[in-house]
Formats: structure tokens, sequence, C-alpha cells
């Protein structure tokens, strides 16, 4: 039987040398499903191998379809590499093997979350009585943060919704800046509210909510249960939302704000940027992701709820053979999130933070906002249109017609330079640029957007 020590070593390594490489291997290693999945085999053998032998095939199956994301030229959606830290934390994580159902199956699972939720609060500009959910991302504390909305706002209206359901519950208005992220959708048709219940606010030239329309469209439908979605950080664009302005105006209705902020609520720990979330402490509940902005390993998101009661009443669950849910300021874990099963996703993030520190991540969300508007520029100066006001992370760039663009994007993810993907957004076909990544510099900007000028540049088919 092979060795533990040994085996963990052995693959602690071929896990190092990957991400060594990473710096300067293509970001998208060219093959097919048809290879990969030749590569893992096909029927189920009738017998095991060893340990190292399984790692070593495992490693060999898979290196062929790993697209680089922890490097420094990945710019396709808003991934960070994970920090050496959280990184090994996160190893540390697997090897513990803690079920985060609550402090009695996993108290230092726990405690971490504790204190890491503390942390993240103080930087994340929210307040210090909310409670903090460790879930898988973005899309699940956008749940969260609307189901403990969709339980307070029916309570207020006498209805039980945990209870009772919402058949013959009141009618609750929804609404959302028109460009809010897809995960806001499905959180509504995961809740039982559906999607046609949305009331879709128009938003300015750059993606944010038109404030004005706000106000016009929570004034003209009849007082009802009301729920505000806003958002800090476009997910095209990286507009911000008006917070100092729209949250009062959703409060004066007795709406509950839900802010999705899944990349954008990080500008509140970099002085420089803070001033694009001002108000947002104001809300009722705030989704973001760690393993954005904050770079560590998937799958670690945020959900923070203002009203510690409502979040537990929305999510907590009892059974006469589970032990230790809490109550009041001792909801943890379990209490706050979809998940009973779930790993203990707050080592990586406690490690994330200590290795930076608050002036770390002030300097990680500077330096990304910075290096996005190195990109803009270098790609006005190639010739390539920028389509959005860069405020943030986020670069948009057209290359004439749709076929083109596509065409363009397909090139460069094939060349391996870098990798970026494509979008629409306000009825155009654009390159989303985002910039997340702890190693980017701006050398890899440099010999990224040259790398999809030539791209651009070549002759089409």
């Amino acid at each position: 039987m092979t060795d533990l020590r040994d085996l963990f070593v052995h693959t602690a390594e071929l896990a190092a040398a990957y991400r060594l490489a990473a710096a300067d291997a293509p970001v998208a290693p060219v093959t097919d499903r048809a290879t990969l999945l030749a590569g893992f085999g096909g029927d189920l053998p009738s017998r095991g191998v060893a340990a190292a032998e399984v790692v070593d095939e495992l490693v060999a199956a898979a290196a062929p379809g790993l697209i680089a994301t922890t490097g420094p030229r990945y710019f396709g959606f808003v991934i960070g590499g994970s920090l050496p830290a959280a990184a090994a934390a996160d190893m540390l994580t697997t090897a513990w093997d803690q079920p985060a159902y609550n402090e009695v199956t996993a108290p230092a699972a726990g405690a971490v979350e504790r204190v890491a939720g503390r942390w993240l609060k103080q930087l994340l500009r929210v307040p210090a009585s909310a409670t903090a959910g460790f879930v898988t991302g973005a899309q699940a504390a956008n749940n969260v943060g609307l189901a403990a909305a969709r339980h307070r706002v029916l309570a207020d209206a006498g209805w039980d919704v945990e209870r009772d359901g919402l058949i013959g519950a009141p009618r609750v208005r929804i609404v959302a800046t028109e460009e809010r992220h897809a995960t806001v959708d499905r959180a509504l048709r995961l809740l039982g509210f559906g999607t046609a219940v949305l009331e879709p606010v128009d938003t300015d030239r750059n993606g944010a909510i038109d404030v004005e329309q706000l106000a016009a469209v929570l004034d003209a439908g009849e007082p009802a249960p009301t729920i505000v979605c806003l958002q800090a950080g476009n997910v095209n664009t990286g507009a911000f939302d008006d917070f100092e302005r729209a949250i009062p105006l959703a409060h004066r209705v007795g709406a509950w704000v839900h802010v999705d902020g899944a990349f954008g609520l990080w500008a509140a720990a970099n002085p420089a940027t803070s001033a694009l979330v001002r108000g947002v402490q104001a809300a009722d509940s705030w989704a973001t992701d760690a393993h954005k902005w904050l770079n560590v390993p998937y799958d670690s998101g945020l959900a923070f709820c203002a009203h510690p009661d409502v979040h537990a009443a929305a999510m907590a669950y009892s059974a006469a053979y589970l032990q230790g849910s809490g109550s009041g300021s001792d909801f943890v874990l379990g209490d706050l999130t979809p998940e009973s099963s779930r790993r203990a996703r707050g080592f990586a993030v406690w490690a994330a933070l200590r290795q930076l520190g608050s002036d770390g991540v002030a300097d990680l969300v500077e330096r990304c906002c910075r290096l996005a508007r190195h990109a803009a520029d270098r790609f006005t100066e190639g010739g390539a249109a920028v389509a959005n006001e860069v405020v943030l992370n986020q670069v948009l760039v057209g290359f004439g017609g749709h076929a083109q663009l596509d065409e363009v994007v397909a090139a460069v993810q094939r060349e391996g330079t870098c990798w970026i993907g494509a979008t629409t957004w306000q009825g155009r076909r654009l390159m989303r640029f985002s910039v997340s990544n702890w190693t980017t510099t701006e050398a890899d900007i440099d010999r990224s957007v040259a790398a999809v000028l030539a791209a651009a540049a070549a002759p089409r088919r």
C-alpha cells in the first residue's frame, strides 16, 4: 500500500509544477472532447490500482483539457488565480475533511468562519451585526439573500411562506435593473417567484440603474410586499448602481434591498474605488464571491444579511439527530446556507485574508483596475473600439460585426497567449476582458492585447 505521506508529497509536487508552469504555458490547450473522454477510459475496470498510479493517470488524462485559469493571462470571466496561502489552505481543508454543518461537527470550521466573516464585513462595508453564510458562489448567495427577502416581506404582510408556500400568498413585486445578472433570474425561479414577476428598470449608457425610473416604477404599482435588486459591478461593464440614492427610495416604500456584488463589492476594500459603493451598507442583503477578487479556489461565495433572525428563518432547519444549531448572534454554518453537507470554505478565505491583509486586498483591487485601464488604452491605440467606460476591471472591446467578433475570440483562444470570451451588450457582440488575477502584470496585458489585435488583423475566411 502506498505510504500516505509519499502520496500526498507526490501529489503536491504535481500541483506545484502545474501552477509554476501556468505563467508561460498556453492558456487553453487545443484538444477535443473525444480525446479527453478516451483519456479517462472506457468501461469501469473491475480491479482497482494503487493510489499513486491513480493520481498519475488522472494528471495524464486531465492535462490536455485544463484551462490555465490560475495563470496571469486568463481574462474570460472574473476568476482569481487562487493565492498560494489560499490554495495551500484548500489542500488542508480537503485533507481535514470537516463536515462544516455547525460547530459541533466542525469546531475549527465554525471558528474560522466567525473570524473570516468579521474580517470580510470590515473590508466590504457590510454592517458588523450582519450574518455571513459561506456558500458555493454568487448564485447561492443570491438565492440566500432573496430567500431572506421573501421571508421578510411576506412576514410583514402576515404570511408565513416557510409554512404555507407561495400558493395564495400576497403578490410580491420584484424590481431589478434591466442588466441584472442571470443568477438573479434563476434565483427567482428556484424560489418559486418565476421571472414574469420582474419589473425591469432601465439603465444608463454604462449599465447602471436609472434612479429616476426606479422611483417611477416603485411609485407606479399598488402597495405590495416589494424586493429591489441592485448591482455592484455590472457583469459586462463593471458599472455600479447609485446606492446612496436608490436604497432610500426602496426603503421609503418598505422594500427589501438585495445587492448582487459578485465581484464589484470588493471595490469597497480599495480606497481608490470605495466611492463606487458609497451607501451600500444600508442594504438588507449582499452577495459576493471570494473566488473572484479575493483569489481563493473555486467554489467560494458569501451571503450577508443585515437581519440575522430573518436570514436564519429563511435557511435554518432542524432534525432529531442534529445537534448544535444556533440562535440569535450564534447563527453560523448550516443555519445560514442552503447546504448541510458542505466543505469548510472558511479556511481558504481566512488564509487569503491573512496572506494579504487589508492593504494587500486594496492593492490587488487597485492593481487590477489599473491594468484594465491599461488594456483599454492599448486596445484603443491598436484601433479597436472600447465600448464601455472602464470604471473597474471590465473592458468591452468591439471588432467589426458579430461573426467577425466570434471568429477573433475563437482565434485568440486557439492561439493560446490569453483566454477571453464574448458577450452581447446593448445589442452589440463584444469581447469581454476581465482582470482579476493576483499574478497579472502589465507585461501580461501588453502581450495579450497584442495577440488579440493580431488575431483581429488576420484575414478572415
